[in-house]
């Protein structure tokens, strides 16, 4: 458990929780914290689904613009490395994540939550990339995730106008996937994340590797990319026990091997 951030574990659902008042703002040290957090849900192996919460108030406001604001070129040329492992080891937590957004998921919080499988938002929620209003762009993966989930011509439109997007337009053009009472965010995303609780986590895994290597190579690559992941399930005893049960009208109890 970090100063800033925690990891709590609940019937094999863990939580990533932000909490550095008052606006989860995403210093270094946040950074590290999270990356550290990501790691641990995805080697333990009681984890079958992860949520990041940031509390009831806001998800993430963005990164610490204070800290940032006298870094030269040189400073940012590290420090932007470490921001982007940061988000990357959140994207490759190997069990289905979900992103549940209070308030603000701004700058580096809409990066963050672009980092996970799916996202639950409060009706308040705003979600934006508004760095060029500082005369940046986003350095965290939001000129890559985002025109990868919502398409290259409307993550422009958020990237270059800085603008904040409401909840019902996030979910519209494909932000978000559920928009929920504000008071419901985090429940919303627990109930979702227990649908995966007991599932084949091996035959998940894999899902989420062919899917997320797929979107970064063409499509031939891409098929065998699914092809190796699909073989290689075979060797699994979830895949046995999968296959035998519905052979029997059973219901399967995978055990991850």
């Amino acid at each position: 458990m970090g100063e800033f951030v925690s990891v709590e574990v609940a019937d094999q659902i863990a939580t990533i929780r932000l909490d550095r008042p008052k606006m989860n703002a995403l210093n270094s040290q946040v950074q590290r914290e999270i990356a550290e957090a990501a790691r641990e849900v995805d080697a333990d192996p009681q984890v079958q689904a992860v949520i990041v919460y940031g509390g009831e108030r806001v998800f993430a406001a963005g990164a610490d613009i204070k800290e940032m604001a006298d870094m030269s070129y040189a400073d940012m040329a590290t420090h932007s490395r470490t921001l982007q492992a940061c988000f990357t080891a959140v994207a490759q937590i190997g069990k289905p994540v979900i992103a549940a957004i209070t308030g603000y998921a701004l700058g580096g919080g809409c990066e963050l939550a672009l980092c996970a499988d799916f996202r639950v938002a409060g009706e308040s929620a705003k979600l934006g990339q508004p760095e060029i209003l500082l005369g940046i762009i986003p350095g965290a993966g939001g000129t890559q995730r985002l025109p990868r989930l919502i398409g290259p011509a409307r993550a422009k439109d958020l990237i270059f106008t800085g603008r904040h997007v409401a909840a019902p337009e996030a979910l519209a053009m494909g932000l978000v996937d559920r928009v929920v009472p504000d008071e419901q965010v985090y429940t919303a995303a627990l109930e979702w994340a227990a649908t995966f609780v007991g599932g084949p986590t091996v035959a998940l895994r894999a899902a989420k590797q062919a899917i997320d290597r797929g979107l970064e190579v063409d499509l031939d690559t891409g098929l065998e990319v699914e092809r190796l992941q699909f073989s290689g399930l075979f060797a699994t005893d979830d895949a046995k026990i999968g296959m035998r049960a519905f052979a029997e009208k059973a219901k399967p109890k995978f055990t991850g091997r």
